[in-house]
């Protein structure tokens, strides 16, 4: 991950009252100044921006950025003008510097023309949780660069699982709706054909939906196949665009198809990714894994927690998830609540699902042990 440049701005630490007057003339021009006291075990640091309007956005409309800081890590944030100053209390003096790290880092990003948003700042606060050196994951040379837009990682393990499919011709993204498992797959694969290391892009999803079959839905194949793979024409739109989605389909360049015309395949020269993984069968998912022909990728993406499989099916994705462990190749990259990068309340719902799990999962275990 890439820190800030050094020359971005200027750190003064100072224990005392006394020794806060500071020479504002020596400072570099362009620097951010600091001023750092610790009184009565509460921790004050005051941090002044150069340059008002990125001092602007930093803070958020209305200070917004701020009151996430002050929400998220125990802080009280003031701000005046370009300068913020951050009061920590006993017990949470170490917060104060987590909070300034993050904001040297975030304005760093401002100066380099990044955009700031709520977003972002979270990815901040949960990577300090994480204990990641960089505070900013989106500061990560993990930049994914589109036709039409930049994807950065928001959360380490976002991070760790685009270096994963750097290394591996087989990756797993296991874990909750909202951790960008698919969305970072299809923007991979979207790069990889734009620079040439792949000749076409192959998406698909088992058509398993609440019991729902396909030949029960009106009209022909695509008609029948796009509610499926809606999530994934809207990423490559987004990336895109849709007059280049148009193409490439009729090229046959881009390939979205139910998993079944998978079957009697090598795909090669191909980045293939199938979407809601859970709901494959065993046998599916092994007629799926070897199709992998030479100069592919496959990405497999799914919430073992979210089957719609029949009761006594078994999920081909919790299978190959215990069977593959340890696979030379094969890369298994598990999201939690913490990577969720949706409204902050889907990550309060997917923690809570988790925590309900897990204490079912204790007391099934006690019932026996009993």
């Amino acid at each position: 991950m890439i820190t800030p440049p050094v020359s971005s701005r200027m750190t003064n630490s100072f224990q005392t009252p006394e020794d806060l007057t500071v020479n504002i003339s020596k400072q570099p021009r362009g620097a951010v100044v600091e001023e750092s006291v610790l009184e009565d075990q509460e921790k004050r640091i005051t941090l002044t921006f150069p340059d008002n309007g990125l001092a602007s956005a930093l803070f958020g409309p209305l200070d917004a950025h701020l009151r996430l800081l002050e929400a998220g890590m125990g802080v009280v944030c003031h701000p005046v003008g370009n300068r913020v100053t951050l009061r920590a209390g006993p017990g949470k003096v170490d917060r104060a510097d987590q909070a300034r790290r993050l904001l040297l880092a975030l304005y760093a990003a401002l100066e380099q023309g990044q955009e700031l948003d709520p977003a972002r700042v979270e990815a901040g606060m949960r990577a300090l949780e994480e204990g990641e050196e960089c505070p900013d994951p989106l500061s990560s040379r993990h930049v994914l660069r589109t036709p039409l837009r930049e994807i950065h990682p928001r959360t380490p393990r976002q991070t760790e699982y685009l270096r994963e499919l750097e290394k591996h011709p087989v990756v797993f993204a296991i874990g909750p709706a909202g951790t960008g498992k698919t969305y970072l797959a299809v923007a991979a694969a979207v790069l990889d054909f734009i620079e040439g290391r792949t000749a076409r892009i192959i998406l698909t999803r088992p058509a398993v939906e609440a019991g729902e079959h396909l030949g029960f839905l009106p009209g022909d194949l695509q008609e029948k196949v796009d509610p499926y793979l809606r999530p994934l024409y809207d990423a490559l739109h987004e990336m895109l665009g849709f007059e280049k989605v148009e193409r490439m389909l009729g090229r046959n360049q881009l390939e979205i198809a139910p998993l079944a015309y998978m079957r009697g395949r090598t795909l090669t020269e191909a980045s293939i990714i199938l979407d809601e993984a859970q709901n494959t069968t065993v046998e599916q998912m092994k007629m799926f894994l070897t199709r992998l022909g030479e100069g592919s990728r496959i990405v497999v993406s799914g919430d073992v927690t979210q089957v719609d499989l029949p009761s006594s099916r078994r999920s081909g994705l919790a299978h190959a998830a215990e069977v593959l462990q340890g696979v030379e190749g094969i890369a298994f990259v598990r999201f939690t609540h913490r990577d969720v990068v949706r409204h902050p309340l889907v990550r309060r719902i997917v923690q809570a699902y988790e925590e309900a799990a897990a204490r079912e999962g204790s007391g099934r275990t006690e019932g026996r042990a009993g």
